[in-house]
């Protein structure tokens, strides 16, 4: 790699990560502090802003190291911590993703009693579930993989430690790990995806009984951002993760690594903050606010 295309991919992640980091930050102090947001759907929206910061985190610091200071070099240990966050937050990020669409399919299926079913308690216990789900799975998967033989330096083909690539390097048949990790994936991600799925079919299904073209904008706008957030994450992990092994290359992985750990979580705050009158409005009184003081 050139110096100059060096320096320019480092100012681009730099810029990247500040902008992940701002943009999300926003969105939780706007959740937490704005009375008009106080509902279950943006405190949901307020834990995704944080595990969306973490998820960069993981990544991105590393990367930069990498850039500016040449730092290659990564410890046994310090692999092993950075696989185990990497993914605790998303797996995490499944479950949420997924307790969101149910709670948009209680929105618009039954209304009437969303009051009394998405209550604070049923939203704290359904985050609770998320971190609990993410913390537990990573543990197993992360202490499996640093269980087996590795032979001295070896080089991860990757900017950062993820299972596949690290499990090439073992010293040892590696089947059962595959096996592991291939249903850990079924589990905690393809199972909260089915749900994503079922619920949108419900809601799919209510919109098309709402007779006015207004009602039907109205009901699908308040789930198309959490949609389109759904696509992207599922979208890049599915490419990355449930492709066929012979179809598996190192440059390929790099690239949608890329896209679902470093841009998806740049890009979710604008999707919500564009797509979202309410947060808009929120954000429009909070910079009002600023320039007084």
């Amino acid at each position: 790699m050139s110096t100059a295309l060096q320096r320019w991919l480092s100012a681009l992640f730099l810029c990247i990560y500040l902008l992940t980091i701002i943009w999300n930050s926003i969105i939780i102090l706007l959740v937490t502090f704005d009375p008009l947001l106080q509902t279950t759907m943006y405190r949901f929206l307020r834990n995704l802003s944080f595990l969306e910061i973490c998820y960069s985190s993981v990544t991105l610091p590393k990367l930069l190291m990498i850039f500016f200071l040449g730092d290659k070099y990564i410890s046994f240990v310090g692999c092993a911590v950075q696989m185990y966050f990497f993914f605790s937050v998303g797996v995490t990020e499944c479950f949420l993703l997924a307790f969101m669409a149910y709670d948009r399919y209680v929105a618009i299926c039954i209304p009437l009693r969303y009051p009394t079913i998405m209550t604070k308690a049923m939203c704290n216990s359904l985050t609770a579930v998320s971190f609990i789900s993410g913390f537990f799975e990573s543990l197993a998967q992360t202490g499996y993989i640093f269980s087996l033989p590795y032979c001295e330096f070896n080089i991860i083909n990757h900017f950062f430690c993820d299972i596949p690539s690290v499990l090439r390097l073992a010293c040892t048949n590696t089947f059962n790990n595959e096996v592991f990790f291939w249903t850990c994936t079924v589990l905690f991600a393809v199972i909260p995806f089915m749900l994503v799925l079922i619920s949108y079919v419900q809601i799919l299904i209510s919109i098309l009984r709402i007779q006015s073209i207004f009602g039907r904008y109205k009901a699908f706008s308040t789930c198309s951002s959490h949609l389109t957030s759904v696509i992207l994450f599922y979208g890049a992990g599915t490419f990355t993760y449930l492709r066929p092994k012979s179809r598996h290359s190192p440059e390929r992985d790099k690239l949608l690594a890329l896209l679902y750990s470093i841009l998806t979580p740049m890009m979710n705050p604008l999707i919500y903050s564009l797509r979202n009158h309410e947060v808009q409005a929120s954000l429009i009184k909070f910079v009002s606010l600023s320039m007084r003081d």
